[in-house]
């Protein structure tokens, strides 16, 4: 039987997915696998046979060098939940027929918390038929919620491109002599680990956030006001960082106070958006001082010009290390990093049972949050710190960044 296997992108990009992707293709393609399929929109893609091979967009070793700092999803991403097997065996069938038809032997899925779900399911389904193909999950995402590992691929970089300009916006409010205000929104649905990360704007030239609000606990807009009032009457400039996720103690999201358009995905899930635009306007009318609002929003997934050099790297490791265990014949498991110190910074890669890790939400933990809820502790600092070391530059052409881009349609 034909040594092939098959790789996919699965929810929101990161800077460095595209560098798990290159380390699944070249470790596979350096223990033998006879070919490569790339997998056009994840599984979603792959149940309409968009499927590539991956040999005939990667043909150079420049071609995987601009795939490991090509920001996004190279193969491109869905939203797609399986259902429960015994749902809709049929479909499951299906997936089983394309993987047969194409000779699949190893299947990688390079994702969060839904795409080990995708994982598991699989992996079951396969135990269930008898098939000896193999399901390794590949972790990623910028949110850093996967439980069991000690991170995630993709936060690193999050994490540096958020300290760095959160640094720059607190140098903008002290230009002009005047009382203002501004709010930062970070992403973060239910765990605060990319807002906790503009703590790290702090240092001997920066006086760092004023205040931080994680989604891990209730947020009072009361005491929010309240506290901002106090905080102007002893300086110009104020610098607050905000999860979009946080809610009142009703469980109401903050955007949700004021008029919002409402989009909900295939999972359920709200669009977050609006949370630092109904802050600023408040502390403005309350105040009658100047207030702007800062939306990191995309830009905190696909700044590829300032990704984290240990981050691109544990990136293309956890890929490779996914298809060596399969290889090896592991199933049913995804990659995990184990940190062994923070200074030096070492930390290594494992497998663990796939089943303990999805739809599991791992959050900051609350004795990193300080006592009055406002900011992280520096053991969170310590522990975010080493992964944003070093950069890896884009290969720049033009003075821009240069990118790989297939047509793969």
């Amino acid at each position: 039987m034909a040594k092939n296997v098959i790789v996919g992108q699965s929810g929101g990009p990161t800077a460095v997915i595209n560098s798990s992707l290159a380390g699944v293709f070249k470790t596979a393609k350096d223990l033998g696998a006879d070919k490569v399929y790339g997998m056009r929109h994840g599984i979603q893609g792959f149940l309409e046979k968009k499927i590539v091979d991956m040999s005939e967009k990667i043909r150079t070793d420049l071609d995987l060098e601009l795939l490991k700092r090509t920001p996004s999803a190279f193969l491109g991403s869905c939203r797609y939940k399986l259902p429960e097997i015994n749902d809709n065996k049929e479909l499951y069938d299906k997936i089983f027929e394309i993987l047969n038809e194409y000779e699949i032997t190893a299947f990688f899925y390079i994702g969060g918390n839904d795409s080990m779900d995708t994982i598991k399911k699989l992996s079951d389904y396969a135990i269930v038929i008898n098939s000896p193909i193999r399901f390794m999950g590949v972790p990623k995402t910028i949110d850093n919620d996967l439980a069991v590992t000690d991170h995630t691929p993709g936060f690193g970089s999050a994490a540096k491109y958020i300290a760095s300009v959160t640094k720059e916006v607190i140098r903008d409010g002290l230009v002009y002599d005047i009382k203002n205000v501004t709010v930062i929104e970070i992403m973060g649905r239910n765990a605060g680990w990319l807002t906790g990360a503009a703590a790290l704007a702090k240092c001997e030239d920066c006086e760092g956030v004023d205040m931080i609000y994680l989604p891990e606990l209730p947020f009072d807009v009361d005491s929010f006001v309240e506290k901002v009032g106090a905080l102007l009457e002893k300086k110009n400039s104020v610098v607050v960082a905000v999860s979009e996720g946080i809610k009142t103690a009703e469980g109401e999201y903050v955007f949700e106070l004021t008029n919002h358009t409402e989009y909900v995905d295939s999972f359920g899930h709200k669009q977050l958006s609006g949370t630092a635009r109904y802050l600023a306007t408040l502390v403005s009318e309350k105040f009658g001082c100047k207030s702007r609002t800062v939306e990191l929003s995309t830009l905190q997934r696909c700044a590829g010009h300032l990704t984290s050099r240990v981050d691109i790297t544990e990136a293309y490791q956890v890929g490779g290390s996914a298809v060596k265990a399969a290889f090896a014949g592991d199933t049913g498991k995804m990659v995990i990093l184990k940190r062994d110190s923070d200074d030096p910074y070492i930390c290594t890669t494992d497998l663990y049972d796939v089943h303990k890790i999805a739809n599991i939400e791992k959050k900051v933990p609350m004795e990193w949050i300080t006592e009055d809820g406002t900011n992280v502790t520096q053991d969170f600092v310590n522990y975010t710190r080493p992964l944003i070391q070093a950069e890896l530059t884009p290969i720049m052409i033009t003075g821009q960044p240069r990118h790989i881009v297939v047509d793969m349609n």
